[in-house]
């Protein structure tokens, strides 16, 4: 991961941004083995991840907007994005660019 992208608060959203939707799509393969196979730990770890992940998403989100004035429309679809599975990663190549 190139140093830059740590340095700047758009580089670290990306980052968790990145994570949240990683961790959105754990929580599928979580689901099905939670409901098929009768495992609910693995969905208990990768949920609370996700949760955490969500809320640091929209707490950064809040300050990145501010800082590079992104419209009211640019931020609600920030934040929408991140409420649909692989969302984020759609993101990454229309919004946070």
């Amino acid at each position: 991961m190139p140093a830059q992208l740590v340095k700047t608060p758009l580089g670290r959203f990306r980052i968790i941004a990145f994570l949240e939707g990683l961790s959105y799509l754990l929580l599928g393969v979580t689901m099905i083995l939670k409901y098929q196979f009768a495992m609910p730990e693995p969905n208990k770890i990768v949920g609370m991840a996700h949760g955490v992940l969500f809320v640091a998403y929209v707490f950064l989100l809040i300050p990145v907007a501010l800082h590079y004035k992104w419209s009211f429309g640019k931020v609600a679809a920030a934040f929408l994005v991140s409420l649909v599975p692989f969302g984020t990663f759609y993101a990454e190549k229309k919004i946070y660019k």
